[in-house]
């Protein structure tokens, strides 16, 4: 149980919806365990109060938040650092409080890669991965493998011009990755399936329980490994169609996890033990 004092530290997460979120329980949970005396709250903060909530940071001495949907890009102006990673995945998720100074980071390239590593037997070195999605997950995902040394990246989305766009951002920073946008609807997509080593859904598709339609499991080699960003108690269709044809896979849980740990260790300077968080999303 948390006991609060009026020493206590704020921190939380921004988010809309933000009800649903475990962040609660992982990051009160750590408070407790090491003894901090500080709490963790969800914050529920529509996209145009934003400006407003972020000021409201300043003004109460929130030590730090979480940012997640549909803030993460919105929020990089009104701060007055940003780390480069965050900078070139043009998205924030972690905000430090230092005397009312606002640095932005983001946990979600370094969470991931922990995440793909420890959870599927995935070695960055000569591989070729397949991104499903253009948006700021994806991103995160890019920029995590290319800093990885992985060989190639395809970016699939349903419009091109998305996913054209993260490559031509993330290009010059890495010139030893071989980057390809495609269409979903294009049959290069479909040739690139046989050859990716990884595949990784990086869509909101499966939130609910729906049919990832445009990934025939069929056409991808039996040791390819499947990563699936979205996590669910029961599984989503992405991991049970995976798991039927016995092929590698893993959900998003231990990404959530891994950038949980590195959120706090931004807040705290403490290095939570590696599985730390995911251990208590296990007991949940």
């Amino acid at each position: 149980m948390v006991s609060l004092s009026g020493g206590s530290k704020v921190y939380g997460i921004l988010g809309d919806p933000v009800a649903h979120s475990l962040s609660p329980l992982m990051q009160n949970r750590a408070f407790l365990e090491y003894g901090i005396d500080a709490t963790y709250v969800p914050f529920h903060v529509c996209s145009n109060d934003l400006p407003s909530a972020v000021v409201g940071i300043r003004a109460l001495n929130v030590a730090g938040v979480n940012v997640t949907i549909p803030h993460k890009e919105a929020i990089l102006p009104l701060l007055d650092h940003v780390d480069p990673t965050a900078q070139l995945i043009g998205a924030v998720n972690t905000v430090v409080n230092r005397d009312g100074v606002l640095f932005g980071y983001n946990t979600d390239a370094s969470g991931f890669m922990r995440s793909v590593s420890q959870d599927l037997p995935f070695d960055a070195k000569n591989s070729h991965v397949v991104l499903l999605g253009a948006g700021g997950a994806s991103r995160a995902a890019a920029v995590a493998l290319a800093s990885s040394g992985v060989t190639s990246i395809t970016i699939a989305n349903r419009h091109q011009g998305r996913a054209e766009k993260i490559i031509s951002d993330l290009i010059d920073h890495f010139p030893q990755v071989l980057f390809s946008a495609i269409d979903y609807n294009h049959d290069r997509y479909l040739d690139s399936l046989p050859l990716a080593d990884l595949i990784v859904n990086a869509t909101s598709i499966g939130l609910h329980g729906e049919d990832l339609k445009f990934l025939p499991l069929e056409r991808i080699k039996g040791s390819a490994l499947i990563y699936d960003m979205i996590y669910s108690l029961s599984e989503t269709p992405l991991i049970k169609k995976s798991r039927a044809r016995k092929l590698f896979c893993a959900d998003g849980l231990g990404m959530l996890a891994a950038q949980g740990e590195d959120a706090f260790t931004l807040w705290t300077d403490i290095a939570l033990t590696n599985g730390f968080m995911l251990q208590i999303l296990s007991e949940r």
